[in-house]
């Protein structure tokens, strides 16, 4: 719980920060944004992508994460081409709705309503599922959608240069073969992990400002449409065929695919210059919005 206030207590010093006159906003959001893609998650890849241990019974609940993602690529790709809406606001929406807040905002919910029976799962979500997806879809996306002045061609070199994308693809090669992460270096890897919420949420201040019009942006509201109601809606009717109605697995998956937008995936945004208004918007706003709907999914879910 101290790990919470401190978190949200960063936040609104960002949004302290942004009203100091003076104050080097962007250059130090630059900072923040550049330790937390640089340091941060590379950290958490050596950390736990090594511990996987995949299995088919494992990959039901894992794919949930993979397929919202998709499926967020898909109707967002659509959407985009089809009204015209920008290939900047059109990857934002793919890449910030796509992704849900599985760890900060997932672990603590899910804990408190399932307790401590609920978070393998949980983790297996996060760690197999939204942790990979940043790691690597998202980059893809943000290549794509990021820069228009670049050709396709150029996309895969661009991933391979994202330093999250090299520690997940050896961190993936040390899981398949059984490697693990040296001792020594766990309690320096934990440290940075731990400093992840409290720094994301501190970009997230850094660049958050509200006002009306913002609140009236459909794509605000496209955004967590999907991902609060839509994404959760269509994990239940399809994993509902392939996991017990009543378990927990089911409960949790659906849960976990309802979580607001994922602070991390806002980074991944606002670095490729994707819309950072709206990817700010999505998951710093998200959060306490959120609170009302995994309420009713709580009781839907039984």
């Amino acid at each position: 719980m101290t790990g919470v206030i401190i978190a949200i207590a960063c936040l609104f010093l960002g949004i302290l920060f942004r009203k100091i006159p003076g104050f080097p906003t962007i250059s130090a959001s630059k900072w923040v944004q550049a330790y937390l893609i640089n340091i941060v998650l590379p950290a958490l890849a050596l950390l736990y992508i090594p511990e996987i241990k995949l299995s088919w019974e494992l990959l039901i609940p894992i794919s949930a994460a993979w397929f919202t993602f998709l499926l967020s690529w898909l109707i967002f790709g659509l959407l985009g081409r089809r009204y015209n809406w920008g290939k900047n606001t059109t990857g934002c929406l793919i890449i910030v709705a796509g992704l849900a807040n599985t760890s900060f905002l997932g672990f603590p919910v899910i804990e408190g309503l399932y307790g401590k029976a609920g978070l393998p799962t949980a983790l297996l979500i996060d760690q197999g599922g939204s942790f990979l997806i940043v790691s690597s879809l998202s980059i893809l996306v943000g290549s794509i959608y990021g820069n228009h002045s670049e050709s396709l061609a150029k996309v895969p070199l661009k991933i391979l240069k994202f330093p999250p994308f090299g520690f997940l693809v050896g961190t993936l090669v040390m899981s398949l073969v059984e490697v693990q992460t040296p001792e020594f270096l766990i309690p320096i890897l934990q440290l940075i992990g731990k400093t992840m919420p409290p720094m994301a949420l501190l970009a997230i201040g850094l660049k958050f400002s509200l006002d009306r019009s913002s609140l009236a942006s459909r794509f605000f509201w496209y955004g967590l449409g999907y991902r609060l109601i839509l994404a959760p809606a269509v994990v239940w009717l399809i994993y509902g065929n392939f996991l017990p109605a009543d378990s927990l697995d089911l409960k949790v998956t659906v849960l976990e695919s309802g979580m607001a937008p994922m602070i991390t995936g806002s980074i991944v945004a606002i670095q490729f210059g994707l819309q950072p208004k709206l990817a700010t918007l999505l998951s710093g706003l998200g959060m306490p919005i959120s609170a009302i709907s995994l309420l009713l999914w709580f009781f839907l879910l039984g």
